[in-house]
């Protein structure tokens, strides 16, 4: 991922990239009519500062979980919301930026046979908490956005 790895464990790694840095140019006023969207929008475009994320003074949360890793739909689906659950415990640690969490092992099938079973969360959810636990609560400066593992 284009940020860099922040933590990582046997099944999750965490990404974070740094918000890039406002521009003048890149400021959409408060007031702006359906008419002035288009130019706004326009204006971000021209200053070459392209604005991805609309919330820029919290954390944003993103999640992977590839049909790699977990084949079924009802386990892809529970880890997702795991990520969402437990990073919110963690918000007020997060810094500003945009942060992914990938999914980059299998949960031995043998050992969680169930789609989405109680041993399944806890597991999931334990590795999570050590995940964010393990995040530095800050990006470091000037010295690129690569974080420790």
């Amino acid at each position: 991922m284009a940020g860099g790895t922040v933590s990582r464990t046997a099944h999750f790694v965490l990404h974070r990239a740094a918000f890039p840095a406002p521009s003048a140019q890149a400021v959409v006023p408060a007031q702006a009519g359906t008419q002035d969207l288009p130019d706004a929008l326009d204006s971000r475009l021209r200053g070459n500062d392209r604005l991805l994320f609309a919330v820029q003074d919290e954390p944003w949360m993103g999640v992977v979980v590839p049909k790699r890793w977990a084949k079924r739909a009802v386990t892809r689906n529970g880890i997702k919301r795991q990520v969402y659950n437990v990073s919110e415990a963690f918000a007020a640690r997060l810094p500003a930026a945009a942060h992914v969490v990938r999914l980059r092992s299998e949960f031995a099938r043998k050992q969680f046979p169930s789609a989405w079973s109680e041993a399944l969360k806890a597991a999931v959810r334990g590795e999570l908490l050590q995940l964010f636990e393990r995040a530095p609560s800050v990006i470091p400066a000037q010295a690129g956005t690569r974080g420790s593992p």
